[in-house]
């Protein structure tokens, strides 16, 4: 029985990333100058050679390490630990409106407040002027 760790698989740990990223291969392949047929190789390769890995890193936005280290237990750990479904810690952090829609009303309360304020004025002015014509 051998207790030498298994090598990472590069290739692998790349797919991963570039799934949980949403990304496809087509967009990686853009994204660093190649065909999504070299993405679908290196996927499927154990390593990867630095500088290739360098550019995939930089086009997944992720350090060339954290593509080495990658484990998908640890990112399971992390939701596990930080993720609870009882009722009691459930949060919502979507946002519930939308944020155009909120802008829209408060310029256009703003520009409600302007116009009263404007009329405001207007009237102090005509009275002021009536007060001035009794002079």
């Amino acid at each position: 029985m051998s207790t030498t760790p298994k090598p990472r698989h590069i290739g692998r740990n790349i797919s991963r990333i570039r799934e949980l990223r949403d990304m496809k291969q087509e967009a990686l392949a853009q994204a660093i100058g190649t065909n999504q047929q070299s993405i679908s190789i290196i996927e499927g390769s154990e390593s990867v050679d630095d500088e290739k890995l360098k550019k995939i890193a930089e086009a997944l936005g992720v350090p060339a390490e954290v593509i080495r280290n990658f484990s998908e237990e640890a990112v399971f750990n992390i939701m596990g630990n930080t993720y609870h479904n009882d009722s009691s810690s459930i949060k919502n952090h979507n946002c519930t409106f939308n944020p155009l829609d909120k802008l829209i009303e408060i310029i256009e309360k703003n520009e409600k407040l302007y116009e009263r304020l404007v009329e405001s004025e207007k009237e102090k002015v005509a009275l002021l002027e009536k007060l001035l014509d009794k002079k």
